[in-house]
């Protein structure tokens, strides 16, 4: 391998894997692999496009590549712009210096996560039908829901655009006069949640996004953002095959 490039455990390091020192260990370990071979020796030097694995998670050191976790508050439209001048996700990300894209929608009265990056192979792929990423939302719903109402979300509701199946739905709380339901589905249609909900007698009262994938909303709190690196990014790239 060249002498040209950044020490391994550094790279590891820079993207959030541990400490210099912990990044070591593992290297010594041999549970690193650079490029499909396992790597012992510390004085290991990577250039930008090697692949590197940590127990066969991907770690990405490309700094012109970022991805980002941000809490979307209701009344804010998924774009970086919007032509009616409509409140818009530029105002929380717009003092960056990269573009970036929105990975998926959440329509303008959905809260909760949505992901923004400039990585334009994991976009295509967290968004392509194909690779099923999940995505979970919890629901407060109108009425008092029932497990015949959830049944029939799981095993498939028949919407204009075709049958749309949950892939689990739990019942946080139910009662009077509103619900709070937790559906988890693959689909990426416009609204299909809220159009779920409807279909079986339950309207929408309030709906936030909490896991896109592998990444979770946790206590992100509406409008602000956090970068999404190191192990977590590697653990989110490979469930796409990254």
């Amino acid at each position: 391998m060249s002498e040209q490039g950044e020490r391994l455990q550094k790279v590891m390091a820079h993207a959030g894997v541990g400490s210099r020192r912990a990044c070591e260990d593992i290297i010594e370990q041999g549970r690193v692999s650079v490029d499909g071979k396992t790597v012992t020796r510390l004085g290991t030097r990577v250039q930008p496009g090697q692949i590197i694995r940590v127990d066969g998670e991907r770690v990405t050191f490309d700094e012109s590549k970022v991805t980002i976790a941000l809490h979307k508050p209701a009344g804010i439209v998924s774009t970086m712009e919007d032509e009616m001048g409509r409140p818009s996700l530029d105002q929380f990300v717009g003092d960056r210096d990269e573009r970036l894209y929105h990975v998926g929608r959440l329509d303008q009265e959905t809260e909760g996560l949505i992901l923004l990056s400039n990585d334009g192979d994991l976009t295509h792929r967290l968004t392509h039908p194909s690779y099923e990423v999940p995505k979970t939302y919890v629901a407060t719903v109108e009425g008092q829901i029932n497990k015949g109402a959830t049944n029939r979300l799981e095993k498939g509701v028949t919407l204009e655009d075709g049958v749309v199946k949950a892939d689990k739905v739990k019942i946080i709380e139910m009662g009077l006069p509103n619900s709070i339901v937790e559906i988890t589905l693959h689909s990426g249609a416009n609204h299909v949640v809220r159009r779920m909900l409807d279909a079986v007698g339950f309207p929408v009262v309030r709906l936030v996004r909490t896991q896109f994938g592998t990444i979770g909303l946790g206590r992100l709190k509406p409008g602000k953002s956090r970068i999404v690196g190191g192990s977590e990014l590697a653990v989110l790239m490979k469930s796409v095959d990254l």
